[in-house]
């Protein structure tokens, strides 16, 4: 039998055994992180509408003051074509008086819309998180 020099064989790395685990961090973390992002967009379109409409409904009744406060001036020297005048602008008040109340079913409803779709987001990134802490605890 033959003796061989195997010193060489101490600078040789030994190969890792490549690990079956599953990174859990990353694993579904896009998904969750997307519908994170879509959920505080959600919230964000909702909070924009109903700031628009409280805007909205804010001018109208700046616009209707002012009209209120006209009248009052013109209405004690009226004239008959200043009483059509005076009544067209209250009309125009009902007109926004109507507008305001359109305005705001109009943010209900797409509040409402919104709302719903957020309460599906939440309802998925629930079950997305559910699933992910069950895989973790499996593979412990």
């Amino acid at each position: 039998m033959e003796v061989r020099d195997i010193t060489y064989l101490k600078n040789l790395e030994i190969p890792e055994k490549p690990q079956n685990k599953l990174n859990l961090e990353s694993f579904g973390k896009e998904k969750i992180d997307s519908l994170k992002k879509t959920i505080n967009e959600i919230n964000k379109l909702i909070n924009d509408r109903e700031k628009l409409s409280a805007d909205i409904f804010k001018e109208a009744e700046s616009i209707k003051r002012e009209i209120t406060n006209f009248i009052l001036e013109v209405k004690e020297n009226a004239d008959p074509d200043t009483k059509r005048e005076i009544t067209a602008l209250k009309q125009k008040q009902v007109e926004l008086s109507e507008l305001q109340l359109n305005e705001k079913i109009s943010c209900w409803e797409a509040a409402a819309l919104l709302k719903k779709e957020l309460r599906e987001m939440q309802r998925e990134l629930e079950e997305k998180e559910e699933r992910l802490n069950f895989l973790g605890k499996i593979l412990e």
